[in-house]
């Protein structure tokens, strides 16, 4: 089955065709810029191109992308038709929304009430579902939640430590992100390692956005975002954990509203905020003679291995460590940086391997004695949607 997973940002737009039979990715778009001047799509088959294309919303973007596909110099399918489902990674929408779903009209407009649950993300989603159902009216819409894959962690661990009517009325609690790639971490390590059961796995999805999930018996029994995106280890842009006190003297320091000063801690903070500069890890290594840059570069990692730890501890123990997404996967100065140390866990790292292994593949980075096995794991989160997407499709 032909499906089209789709990714909305605030101002951009990615996707892909893909055959779920096979596995195969016939296409790939990415929409940069929309809303913005001088916005374009990189388009991907055998070889990329970039279209300039004036992009002022995301049903133009993915209008583009339809057109570009149907193309006879750049297309990969006679018309439209072929196209069976298309999915949507959607963050977070409460408890209500905790697995994957065929969007109808109806929910579409429900679904409404919960885009305060990821305040940064849910809008872009909404947009890109949007835009799809009209330009698109006959095929189905499925949304892939990342939460879901979280659904599993008990009340000890999902719960705040907030007057109880909190979570029975507001449905404040913990839910987490990242659930799709912990979720494809999970399965490729049942593949790898086989049965899960008893086994105790760290899943850290290491990019822009980080997440730290502690996995036992294949479910995930914790991880480090919280109610929102924001929680946790140090970010690109984004703060993780702080006292939630500290808003209070931003409010009055800046003189801002909290509106103002949430936005400040997603997007000013993190790498960005310490360094002043860079929120890029590429930039963050070529720059670690500067104080600030490798301060922010510690504190990072500092997190990172925190969480670790206290996973480490909630589980009794770790058989397998896996480093993945954009950072986790390429930057091997963070996965060094994580994992020295650490040889009270059981970890017998290999530094030479770490530095010399080809990228984009599965891989160890331990000494065969090691108690505590280290893999890279490269992600496929877009496989997770179109699986979803196809299996709600062809069971509805």
């Amino acid at each position: 089955m032909k499906v089209l997973v789709v990714n909305s940002g605030s101002s951009s737009l990615k996707a892909q065709l893909m055959e779920t039979d096979t596995g195969a990715v016939l296409a790939k778009a990415y929409c940069q810029r929309i809303g913005l001047d001088k916005s374009f799509m990189e388009y991907k088959t055998n070889e990329k191109v970039v279209i300039d294309f004036d992009m002022p919303n995301h049903k133009v973007a993915f209008k583009l992308f339809l057109d570009t596909l149907t193309s006879k110099d750049k297309g990969v399918i006679k018309n439209l038709s072929e196209i069976k489902a298309i999915g949507h990674r959607i963050v977070n929408l409460g408890e209500k929304y905790n697995k994957s779903i065929v969007i109808t009209k109806k929910i579409f407009e429900d679904m409404q009430k919960y885009v305060h649950f990821a305040p940064l993300h849910n809008p872009a989603a909404m947009s890109g579902i949007q835009a799809c159902m009209e330009l698109m009216p006959k095929v189905k819409n499925v949304g892939v939640m990342d939460t879901a894959f979280h659904s599993t962690m008990p009340e000890q661990a999902y719960m705040y430590a907030l007057p109880y009517e909190f979570y029975t009325k507001n449905k404040i609690r913990r839910y987490g992100a990242h659930g799709t790639s912990h979720r494809y971490i999970a399965m490729k390590c049942r593949e790898l390692f086989g049965d899960l059961t008893g086994k105790r796995i760290i899943s850290c999805h290491i990019g822009s956005g980080s997440s730290i999930c502690a996995i036992k018996d294949g479910k995930s029994i914790d991880t480090s975002m919280g109610y929102t995106p924001l929680a946790g280890v140090v970010m690109g842009t984004r703060s993780g954990d702080i006292d939630p006190a500290i808003l209070k003297d931003i409010m009055q320091i800046k003189n801002i509203d909290i509106d103002q000063a949430i936005n400040l801690l997603n997007k000013e903070s993190g790498l960005l905020g310490v360094t002043g500069k860079y929120s890029d890890l590429r930039d963050i290594d070529n720059n670690l003679d500067n104080p600030r840059v490798k301060l922010a570069f510690d504190m990072m990692v500092h997190s990172i291995k925190k969480y670790i730890g206290a996973y480490a501890a909630i589980m009794n123990g770790v058989d397998y460590i896996i480093f993945t997404a954009g950072v986790g996967e390429n930057d091997e100065l963070v996965r060094e940086a994580v994992c020295k140390d650490m040889e009270y866990l059981g970890i017998d790292f290999d530094y030479k391997l770490n530095k010399s292994a080809p990228r984009g593949t599965i891989q160890e980075f331990t000494k065969k004695k090691s108690k505590v096995k280290v893999y890279r794991i490269p992600t496929d989160e877009e496989y997770m949607i179109a699986l979803d997407t196809a299996n709600l499709v062809n069971n509805n």
